[in-house]
């Protein structure tokens, strides 16, 4: 399994748009400036976020993006999922990509590691991580207020 930066980016974008949910579209720009995703990039994330049906995109001039279901309807997994593929366990699965195959000791804990990640993924929605990032953001003026 390999996560990358368009799970990192693009988890941080739909954890922008929950933030701003219900206000209308946000447009790329906004979210990449706040984010500090860089724009050519995010725009190529959006594209695999529209084809799995996570956001959507609004023509005008007041365009933008949108989530698609409410927040607490998507889950991390989805998210990853939509932008890296399925997520499995690396090469050492004990399946046809290890020279092993199936008599290998360490094929198991990379299956447990990856089903706790999924679980873990699966069970936190944009929801949860746009809640959490407003406390952050809240106790973050707080400290500069004191």
């Amino acid at each position: 399994m390999r996560l990358t930066a368009k799970s990192e980016y693009g988890l941080l974008a739909l954890i922008d748009l929950a933030a701003h949910w219900g206000l209308g579209p946000i447009s790329a720009r906004e979210i990449a400036e706040r984010q500090s995703i860089p724009p050519k990039f995010l725009e190529q994330l959006f594209v695999s976020l529209r084809k799995a049906g996570l956001v959507t995109a609004m023509r005008g001039a007041r365009g933008g993006f949108v989530l698609e279901r409410t927040p607490s309807e998507i889950s991390v997994l989805e998210v990853v999922e939509a932008l890296e593929g399925p997520l499995k366990p690396t090469a050492c699965d004990g399946g046809s990509l290890c020279a092993r195959s199936q008599m290998c000791a360490a094929a198991t804990v990379w299956n447990r590691a990856t089903a706790a990640l999924r679980d873990v993924f699966d069970t936190t929605t944009l929801a949860d991580l746009a809640g959490a990032q407003a406390s952050i953001d809240a106790q973050g003026v707080d400290a500069s207020q004191a």
